[in-house]
């Protein structure tokens, strides 16, 4: 099974909403025509904001992350 194989499996098993997010996403990568994901719109603010966060040294701790992963399911 590929990498790619294994993710769409776990993918599956998310509940719909996240189903339909992560297929949006696969999507906007495919139809690129020069092979570069650009974020959309109305995810750049939060992007910007998260490297500006990396910038300042300023990471989630372990356990934050811990809790994030079992929000998502993972």
């Amino acid at each position: 099974m590929t990498v790619l194989e294994i993710a769409i499996e776990r993918l599956k098993a998310l509940p719909k909403d996240k189903q339909a997010y992560a297929a949006e996403v696969i999507e906007h990568i495919a139809a690129s025509d020069d092979g570069v994901f650009h974020i959309p719109e109305e995810h750049l603010a939060g992007v910007l904001e998260g490297l500006a966060q990396a910038e300042r040294g300023e990471f989630a701790t372990d356990k934050e992350m811990e809790a994030l992963w079992k929000q998502c399911g993972l």
